[in-house]
C-alpha cells in the first residue's frame, strides 16, 4: 500500500487525532523556517541570547528592536493559512476530534478555524503587560517603536515563549497525544525539547497509537514513527483529502 493511501486509511479509522506541527507547516504560507536558509538563525548571531528571558529583563528596549526585526513583525498580520492548515480544519468538519499541538507562533491554525489549538511556544498575535496583565493585539504593537502599556506604562512582553522560559501546556500536550488514536507530526525537525519528546512518550505510554511524520527531510527521530512521508505538506494532504472524500 502506498504511503498516502495508508495515511488516508489510518485517518479514516481514527476518531481522535493529535497533530504536532512545526515551522514546515507554515513555510507554504511564506513564513521562513526558523532554522532554514532564510530563517532568523541564518541571518542573526546569538539568536538564543537576544530572544531570551534574560535579555528581555536586561534591555527590553533593544529586545523589542531585535524581536520586531527578527520576526518581520509588520508582515505577520498579512500571512494566510495554507492547504495544510485548512486540511486540519476540514478533519474537524468530517467529524474527527482534532487537537493541534503547535510549536508555531504565527496563529495560522486559529485563522484556519481549528477549534482546539495548544500553542506550545505562545503566539506573536498578542503581547501582555508584565505589571498589570493587560493584553494588546499585534496592530497595537506594530504602531509604536517599543510598546508600552496604556494603563501603567510598563514595557509590554510578547506572548511567546522566550529562550529560558517555561513552556506552558506541555503536560496537557503529552496527555492529548497519548490519548489519541493517531499522532500526526507535520513539518517539524523534532530538534526542540521538550516538544520533541512527545512521540517518544506516545510510543512508551500508548503503543496502540499510530504515529505518522510528514516532513520534507529526514529527522533524527524518523525511527519512532510507524509511517514517514517525505514531501511537501500541501501536496500530501491534498492527495489524502481526495481519497477521504
Amino acid at each position: 500500500m502506498k504511503e498516502k493511501d495508508k495515511l488516508a486509511q489510518w485517518i479514516r479509522e481514527a476518531d481522535t487525532i493529535a497533530v504536532l506541527t512545526g515551522a514546515g507547516m507554515s513555510t507554504e504560507s511564506g513564513i521562513p523556517d526558523f532554522r532554514g536558509e532564510n530563517g532568523i538563525y541564518a541571518h542573526e548571531a546569538n539568536v538564543e541570547h537576544y530572544l531570551s528571558e534574560y535579555y528581555f529583563e536586561k534591555d527590553p528596549v533593544d529586545f523589542w528592536h531585535r524581536f520586531k526585526r527578527l520576526f518581520s513583525l509588520k508582515l505577520m498580520g498579512g500571512f494566510a493559512p495554507n492547504d495544510g492548515h485548512r486540511f486540519l480544519r476540514w478533519l474537524e468538519d468530517i467529524g474527527k476530534i482534532v487537537t493541534i499541538l503547535t510549536q508555531n507562533i504565527d496563529g495560522l491554525h486559529a485563522k484556519a478555524g481549528s477549534t482546539n489549538v495548544i500553542e506550545l511556544h505562545g503566539t506573536l498575535q498578542t503581547s501582555t503587560c508584565p505589571s498589570c496583565g493587560k493584553t494588546y493585539d499585534l496592530s497595537f504593537v506594530n504602531r509604536v517603536d517599543v510598546p508600552h502599556c496604556g494603563e501603567c506604562g510598563t514595557i509590554l512582553k510578547p506572548d511567546v515563549v522566550l529562550f529560558g522560559g517555561f513552556v506552558p501546556h506541555i503536560e496537557e500536550a503529552f496527555a492529548r497525544a497519548a490519548e489519541s488514536d493517531l499522532l500526526l507530526a507535520m513539518g517539524t525537525s523534532l530538534e526542540v525539547t521538550p516538544v520533541n519528546q512527545i512521540p517518544l512518550y506516545v510510543a512508551s505510554e500508548s503503543p496502540a497509537t499510530r504515529k505518522v511524520l510528514i516532513n520534507k527531510t529526514a529527522t533524527r527521530m524518523d525511527g519512532m514513527f510507524d509511517l514517514v512521508i517525505y514531501g511537501g505538506i500541501g501536496e500530501t494532504v491534498v492527495s489524502v483529502r481526495k481519497q477521504l472524500e
